[in-house]
């Protein structure tokens, strides 16, 4: 599926060779042959993908990347999530929302997991509050839980940032629905779902793999929690970090789509021309989204997210992952995301 992580080993193209169909290449194969057909090529894709996704899509507005979804919506995925085999059962919201500066700060200071995992493999990891899967109920062809998104830290204690591709895939996905530190079935801390996401306008045109990051602002589904309750208060929240260096130790998490806890590696990150690498076995589908945490607090398990799993092949392949690059650009986004339609 394009809208998920597909782990892809990287090949040897000989001369004279065709580029193997990766996920972003049969998107221009596609529109190639329409633009040979003389039909309306970027019509013709959208409807592939709507069926692709039974239908889950909107178009918002591409020009800015933003998009409101419509309550009704976002309360009917709630709905079909809670169905099924999944249970809300309350955990006390967390006694430490986020870290200050100074906090992070003395995470230096202290006692740290190893910099590097041995083996360099992904491992079962304890489960954390601000981090969870992205479901998409509905026969729209992908696992229940198909990607991963955090709470990080924004004035409006109401935002989540993810992979633009999890998201947005021809039109804006309308069937999500986060699930805050989920394990085996449990929903301890609700269910979200969006009022409002946010992409780089270079995504939803061309799929720029250096601006692979969406913001979305979220809420409690109709019946569900307090009026006016925020994320954030109830989880706490990752802080978010700008034009982040390579070489820091890191930490990634992720859901994959098979498994019902995440799974974490610890390596350091290697910065490159747009994006973020992070090398390390065990990050399959349904990670994509999931964030690479740099100063993460041994006592509360919150940390900085430097990036998400996504940019380049749409998050990497079964050895190394990648993230768009937290530049300039997706400062700008954070504070559209944090504002648009406050």
């Amino acid at each position: 599926m394009i809208c998920c992580r597909i782990p892809v080993r990287r090949q040897t193209i000989h001369p004279g060779s065709p580029a193997p169909a990766t996920p972003r290449t049969r998107r221009r194969v596609a529109l190639g042959l329409c633009a040979a057909l003389g039909l309306t090529c970027a019509g013709t894709v959208l409807a592939v993908r709507a069926f692709a996704h039974g239908g889950y899509l909107a178009s918002g507005d591409p020009l800015t990347g933003s998009y409101a979804e419509k309550a009704a919506d976002g309360d009917a995925a709630a709905d079909a999530l809670l169905s099924g085999p999944y249970t809300e059962r309350p955990a006390p919201p967390r006694a430490i929302t986020r870290m200050t500066a100074g906090q992070e700060t003395a995470v230096r200071g202290k006692p740290a997991e190893p910099p590097v995992s041995q083996p360099l493999q992904a491992a079962p990891t304890a489960v954390s509050a601000p981090i969870g899967p992205l479901f998409s109920p509905g026969n729209d062809g992908d696992a229940d839980h198909h990607c991963t998104a955090s709470v990080v830290h924004s004035a409006t204690r109401d935002l989540v940032v993810t992979a633009a591709h999890c998201v947005y895939d021809g039109g804006f996905r309308t069937n999500l629905v986060f699930a805050p530190g989920y394990h085996d079935g449990v929903v301890p801390y609700g269910v979200w779902v969006p009022s409002r996401i946010v992409v780089d306008p270079r995504w939803a045109d061309r799929r720029d793999e250096d601006h692979d990051v969406a913001f979305l602002r979220v809420r409690r589904p109709r019946g569900s929690g307090p009026a006016g309750q925020r994320v954030e208060d109830l989880t706490g929240a990752e802080r978010i970090r700008f034009s982040p260096p390579g070489g820091l130790p890191t930490r990634t998490v992720g859901y994959p789509d098979d498994r019902e806890t995440p799974v974490s590696c610890r390596n350091t990150t290697t910065a490159g021309s747009g994006q973020l690498r992070f090398d390390c076995a065990g990050f399959p589908n349904g990670t994509s989204g999931g964030p690479m945490l740099t100063a993460v607090d041994p006592d509360t398990g919150l940390g900085t997210v430097t990036g998400v799993i996504g940019g380049l092949d749409e998050g990497g392949d079964d050895e190394t992952s990648y993230s768009s690059w937290f530049g300039p650009d997706i400062a700008a986004l954070y504070r559209r995301a944090t504002t648009d339609g406050a």
